[in-house]
């Protein structure tokens, strides 16, 4: 603790490198996983071709990652959109994959309901489908979340910054009290921005809140 309040200036730096380098890639991967999810939900095919393609994405090493994106990108190694790149594939995987899981959470009531008065398949999935899936979608984005958090970490070994770099500098100087600082401000993080997404969740669906509070009512009535 007394290595975070000696050094702190530094370490907010790490941190708000951290932070971009986790986020970026959560913004796009949600632009590109909801659309795409959306979309694949309903043609069983290719919802099956996209899992699969995402399940495998998620299981390449992201070292290999960081090693094969430099070429094909036309970037160096420790260019920080190395991170960015590699942590939008996995963030677009596991998206691409809990969108449609979040959709198929509406009820079929529901869809014959907005059917039978006339909304077309885009108006009832941005209207019903998407927002009455928020509250499954965010289970996953909280996962999402998390994941980016601790995997930026791993950028630090190909010599981009962030928290990492507490992790490679503290073991090159055999001083663990900077370890330990690292893994404090990365629980931190991903204490701080899972609640976060709880909350932005709650804050979407006040719907939900009000069935809670009814049940809840009703529960107590009895």
């Amino acid at each position: 603790m007394r290595y975070l309040i000696d050094n702190f200036a530094e370490i907010m730096g790490f941190t708000k490198t951290h932070l971009y380098l986790a986020l970026v890639p959560l913004m796009l991967g949600l632009v590109i996983a909801i659309p795409v999810g959306a979309l694949v939900r309903r043609v069983a095919w290719l919802r099956r071709v996209t899992v699969t393609v995402a399940s495998l994405s998620y299981t390449i090493p992201s070292l290999a990652l960081f090693v094969i994106i430099p070429p094909l990108a036309g970037i160096s190694t420790i260019d920080p959109l190395n991170v960015i790149i590699a942590l939008t594939v996995y963030s677009t995987a596991l998206l691409v994959i809990a969108v449609p899981a979040a959709l198929d959470s509406v009820s079929a009531e529901v869809i014959d309901a907005a059917d039978a008065v006339g909304f077309s398949s885009l108006r009832r999935t941005l209207t019903v489908d998407m927002p009455l899936a928020i509250p499954v979608f965010v289970s996953s984005l909280r996962v999402v979340v998390v994941t980016n958090i601790a995997m930026v970490s791993v950028g630090a070994l190909i010599g981009v910054g962030g928290v990492g770099k507490l992790f490679t500098q503290g073991y090159q100087r055999d001083y663990p009290d900077e370890i330990v600082a690292g893994i404090i401000v990365i629980l931190a993080l991903a204490l701080i921005f899972d609640r976060l997404v709880y909350a932005l969740g709650r804050w979407s669906t006040p719907w939900v809140r009000a069935d809670a509070r009814s049940a809840k009512a009703k529960g107590g009535a009895l």
